[in-house]
């Protein structure tokens, strides 16, 4: 037990001899039986997580699986123009339905809930991890194979409610090739490592532009590290995504589920397996 405890075991993220690992896990809602949890995380923003997140479930999908998005940006959220979702989370006090994407993806998202996907969320950080645990017992999921959930960058509030709260099975760790982003995966990492959370996969966005002329790799922010940090931390599953604009456009226009997944599939061959 550390020095300074102050026995709120809920804020804090020491391994303690005093923490129960299991004790602050939310049930499921009485219409859910979700198998797998996995959580998206990044140790800063813009490195695409939102994408990977919504790129995962669907190729998932593809390969017949029951899935679902739990998007816990709650002050950022952009996982339903991923899906080109529209329409409004049914339900009463009580529960709620997930909205479901034209290839059969769950989704449920800050953004569903609005009146108005432009309007802001400002809260304070106990009142969206009282929001997270809602979209985890109180949405009706349903069968759910592998659950994605969408975290906000950092290692804050919300990730520790996250991986206190959700029987989350592993994380995969999303990044981009600089030197800096290396530092903050580290620290994504450690987090994970004192959660006792496995990390299933490194994915590097924007690893390199491939010429369409000459097919030739171009490092445009510098050689790729994904290996390096794979090596470094462990990992066994990696993944480097191509700067692509069909992709990013893919996503803007609510069609994400239309983009090539090919190279996930380390990442989700991993996925698999646990």
């Amino acid at each position: 037990m550390a020095e300074n405890c102050n026995h709120d075991c809920s804020s804090c993220s020491s391994n303690c001899a005093e923490r129960d690992p299991k004790s602050f896990l939310e049930p499921q809602n009485e219409q859910s039986n979700i198998k797998k949890v996995i959580g998206v995380v990044s140790g800063k923003g813009g490195v695409g997580k939102s994408l990977v997140t919504s790129m995962l479930a669907s190729a998932m999908r593809k390969r017949g699986a029951n899935t679902a998005v739990l998007d816990a940006d709650i002050t950022g959220p952009s996982i339903p123009k991923a899906f080109g979702l529209k329409d409004r989370v049914m339900g009463d006090e009580n529960i709620m339905y997930p909205v479901i994407s034209k290839e059969g993806t769950k989704v449920i998202s800050m953004n569903l809930l609005l009146p108005d996907e432009t309007s802001p969320v400002i809260w304070r950080g106990p009142v969206i991890g009282g929001v997270i645990k809602q979209f985890w017992n109180q949405v009706a999921w349903g069968d759910v194979d592998y659950m994605f959930v969408d975290m906000p960058p950092g290692t804050g509030d919300v990730a520790l409610t996250v991986f206190q709260s959700l029987p989350v099975d592993g994380i995969v760790v999303v990044t981009s090739p600089n030197e800096l982003v290396g530092m903050i995966v580290e620290k994504a990492v450690k987090m994970a490592e004192m959660m006792n959370i496995p990390v299933i996969g490194l994915v590097e966005n924007m690893s390199y532009f491939e010429c369409p002329n000459c097919n030739e790799k171009h490092y445009i922010f510098g050689e790729s590290k994904a290996a390096a940090m794979a090596e470094q931390y462990s990992i066994d599953a990696t993944a480097q995504l191509p700067i692509d604009p069909r992709v990013p456009a893919a996503y803007d226009n609510g069609e994400i589920e239309n983009v090539a997944f090919e190279a996930l599939d380390t990442i989700l061959n991993k996925i698999e397996t646990l």
